[in-house]
């Protein structure tokens, strides 16, 4: 039997919040209040105002198109290296949790930033790229860019949201492991079981993640009551989504959300997350500074969770 369809939110069931104001003295108080509350309530929502030069979405699909219409063995000699940078197979099979796991009708390409001869950690490798397209680093360089501007600015928000100080962000981000990823979703009629979708169910591993979506939609998002309701594409937005960290920082005030692809729409879709994630170096603990859990260190938690969903050409990070 199929997946039935999910319902498709009402876009006043979702909150779309203007962050055009977020620096803008009671006009931010606002604004962080409305984020508060989104994260607390639902755990995702839309954001506008951001400022973002939407061209650099468009180029960047079109280079995205361009790269995996390459023929497999292209790229499949950018292979995924442990430190989360190349090329995602298709088909690739993730463990979620000991008792959950999936294979994804999804292909990828990652990139973070590069630190050059100042690599510290062994998630601050060097980023890889295809003789073709020409276009793809310039494109997804320039979107890296643009991008972490908007994700200080949304990442310093959900500080003041928690209370903490002004420089909370440009501390733990200051070498950040977020990552930015092109997805490409063939078509996918009529998927008989969740564990083969285009993206199984899952939360993302990092503080939070900054989606753009092409306008043919399939993701879909878990409700506090259980419920999968479709996210549909919003023109010129972005959805935001808590990540684990966020709900650790947050000492589960916030909650990491659930989600999933499946791609009914008989065309390729193409999304590009960015995956907010702070430095390798950081240790994670409760903001509020309770013991409700053992206090880590991110980097090795992150690689944790990387070779238990994404396959990669090492067991071990080189560094």
């Amino acid at each position: 039997m199929a997946i039935p369809e999910s319902r498709q939110l009402d876009f006043d069931e979702i909150p779309i919040i203007d962050i055009g104001r977020l620096d803008n003295g009671k006009d931010g108080a606002e604004v962080v209040r409305v984020i508060d509350q989104a994260c607390r309530d639902v755990g995702f929502f839309y954001i506008v105002g951001h400022g973002f030069d939407m061209g650099l979405c468009s180029r960047l699909q079109e280079a995205a198109s361009e790269f995996f219409s390459l023929p497999e063995t292209d790229k499949l000699n950018l292979g995924l290296d442990p430190s989360m940078r190349g090329y995602l197979p298709l088909y690739y099979h993730s463990k979620i949790t000991d008792s959950f796991s999936g294979t994804s009708h999804q292909e990828g390409f990652w990139i973070g930033a590069d630190f050059g001869s100042d690599s510290r950690h062994p998630l601050e490798q060097a980023n890889r790229w295809p003789e073709r397209p020409a276009s793809l680093r310039s494109s997804m360089t320039d979107y890296l860019d643009a991008i972490e501007r908007l994700a200080a600015a949304l990442g310093q928000g959900f500080a003041n949201a928690l209370g903490q100080s002004a420089d909370f962000y440009a501390t733990r981000f200051a070498r950040p492991s977020s990552r930015l990823k092109l997805n490409h979703y063939p078509p996918q009629q009529n998927p008989q079981r969740v564990d083969n979708i285009g993206v199984v169910p899952h939360t993302d591993s990092g503080a939070f993640t900054i989606l753009w979506q092409d306008a043919n939609g399939g993701l879909e998002v878990r409700s506090k009551n259980g419920e999968w309701v479709g996210a549909p594409p919003l023109e010129d937005s972005f959805v935001v989504n808590i990540g684990d960290i966020l709900q650790y920082w947050s000492n589960g005030r916030y909650s990491s959300t659930q989600h999933r692809v499946i791609n009914r729409h008989g065309v390729d879709r193409y999304s590009i997350p960015y995956f907010v994630n702070p430095g390798a170096d950081v240790v994670i603990s409760a903001l509020d500074g309770s013991e409700s859990f053992t206090p880590f260190e991110y980097g090795d938690y992150q690689i944790a969770k990387w070779r238990n969903f994404f396959p990669v050409d090492s067991a071990e990070p080189a560094f």
